[in-house]
């Protein structure tokens, strides 16, 4: 089976029901942004310190291919029976955060992305799923997107957050805080 099928050469792309939408169409950058989100996360997996998250974050990518084949689908004329991001990845989420957040220190002042590569890499994922959120609100507001899938985005970018925190804790790494200058 060849990759290629020239059917995109003029600009357009065909999603799940059979629609064809211009590359540049909402609903092609909400469900590429939360691929290129899955991609980072990628990167972060193969990033030395993070050996201990592996299977959560193997989780999340699976997470994330669910909710791309919803957002790659045309809502009214998919046939095809996708499966289910459920509201319990979203509490999950929460409740993983709350047991990473009890080992840390408090947060006097907001932190500046470095210290280690893994850590930084959880910075960027943070920033790719904030834009992935942001791309999905705007489909909602012309197509059906379930609440859920917005509240896993918000979640999972806090998530990133709360988890480049505890690497940095784990691995000694310096978070040096904002200090406003001016």
């Amino acid at each position: 089976m060849k990759v290629y099928t020239r059917t995109g050469d003029q600009g357009q792309t065909g999603i799940l029901g059979g629609t064809r939408l211009q590359k540049d169409h909402i609903r092609i950058e909400a469900y590429g942004t939360v691929d290129e989100l899955n991609s980072h996360i990628g990167v972060l997996r193969d990033t030395f310190g993070t050996a201990g998250y592996e299977a959560e974050l193997v989780r999340i990518q699976e997470d994330l291919f669910t909710l791309g084949s919803h957002l790659a689908s045309d809502p009214e004329k998919n046939k095809m029976e996708l499966p289910e991001l459920e509201q319990s990845r979203v509490t999950d989420l929460e409740q993983r955060m709350d047991e990473m957040d009890s080992d840390l220190p408090p947060m006097k002042n907001f932190v500046l992305p470095g210290g280690n590569l893994a850590v930084s890499q959880c910075h960027v994922v943070r920033c790719v799923c904030r834009r992935a959120e942001r791309a999905t609100i705007r489909l909602q507001s012309s197509s059906y997107v379930k609440e859920e899938q917005i509240k896993y985005l918000n979640r999972l970018s806090d998530f990133f957050f709360v988890l480049s925190r505890k690497l940095a804790h784990e691995l000694g790494a310096k978070e040096t805080p904002w200090t406003p200058r001016g």
